[in-house]
């Protein structure tokens, strides 16, 4: 009789179980199967150090799950309550659970995008960096002026900013050393750094990429008649350190003693102004088989050049006409 008692026992006890099991198994197929709960893209960001209860809230927050508690019972089910990857995740409207999961254990982070355009200050550069999403500033110091190489990078939420500026530094100058290598030969360039400031002065003064080669081989040939550069660009650099000037330039400016002012000084001034692209450091480097040695706005938003100053004054009285009909 005990016995028989103590068998309908474990078997009511086995019959539970199984119940449990299935039930238990049901809810966790939902779960794992239930899409988020999003209309849009959502960025669920897993922050380092987050323990499961956090992570769990942060994605009921944002509208992953309907509740924290289906966060943390996945989690469970899965095994990765304890090896969550921290980082930030796009999810698609509609994705299941599982299917987030699944991201979360390959570690597929999203990559934010920073574009830094050609001929952009320091200054203007920090700005780009100020107004990207998720980047860490706290360790930042401003760089030196050309040193960054305008691109598009990739970064991740909470990446610090000193460690992208470092990625662009490096990125310059391996594109530097691999054209300084198959320089033009007899330029009046004593070193990388010489390129890259003659380099940034052409990327200020055109943005017409086939225009570059010529206004290089208007400055080398400056450079080795020892004719001074007199570049507007290098004005307003002497003036704003690289910010924007918010008005037009001035013939006082032009007589203004800086160190930049390349209408006051010979040569080069002492640091780049602004950050060259690869097509200006390779104009610089092998610049256009001509004898100009001077050039003016012609209107189109290119230039015209000139080997003598009489042509060009003629240039600059035909652009001072253009001008003169674009106020009226």
């Amino acid at each position: 009789m005990i016995r028989s008692r103590f068998f309908i026992i474990c078997l009511f006890a086995i019959c539970m179980l199984t119940i449990w099991v299935s039930v238990a198994s049901g809810v966790a197929r939902v779960i794992l199967a239930r899409p988020a709960q999003t209309a849009e893209t959502a960025y669920y960001y897993i922050a380092p150090g987050s323990g499961l209860l956090r992570a769990s809230y942060v994605a009921e927050k944002q509208g992953i799950v309907a509740s924290a508690w289906h966060f943390r019972v996945a989690a469970q089910i899965l095994g990765m309550e304890r090896s969550l990857q921290a980082g930030e995740y796009e999810l698609v409207p509609g994705m299941s659970l599982r299917a987030t999961f699944t991201k979360i254990e390959r570690g597929e982070r999203f990559l934010r995008r920073l574009a830094v355009p050609e001929g952009r200050s320091v200054a203007e550069v920090e700005a780009i960096l100020e107004g990207s999403f998720g980047l860490d500033m706290s360790d930042y110091s401003r760089p030196a002026e050309g040193s960054l190489l305008p691109d598009t990078y990739f970064y991740e939420r909470g990446d610090s900013a000193k460690k992208l500026i470092g990625r662009m530094q490096v990125a310059l100058w391996a594109e530097v050393d691999r054209l300084w290598a198959s320089r033009q030969a007899s330029l009046p360039l004593q070193s990388p750094e010489e390129a890259l400031i003659l380099a940034s002065i052409v990327e200020k003064e055109t943005a017409v990429a086939s225009e570059r080669p010529l206004v290089a081989a208007v400055f080398i040939n400056r450079l080795k008649r020892g004719m001074r550069l007199q570049s507007d660009p290098t004005v307003i650099y002497g003036i704003t350190s690289g910010e924007t000037l918010d008005r037009p330039i001035m013939r006082s400016d032009l007589n203004k003693t800086t160190p930049y002012n390349t209408y006051r000084i010979g040569g080069l001034p002492p640091t780049p102004i602004a950050n060259p692209g690869r097509a200006s450091i390779a104009a610089v480097l092998n610049p256009a088989d001509v004898s100009y040695l001077y050039f003016v706005a012609d209107g189109s938003g290119g230039h015209a050049f000139a080997d003598t100053l009489n042509e060009h004054n003629r240039n600059v009285a035909r652009w001072r006409q253009i001008e003169a009909k674009s106020r009226r």
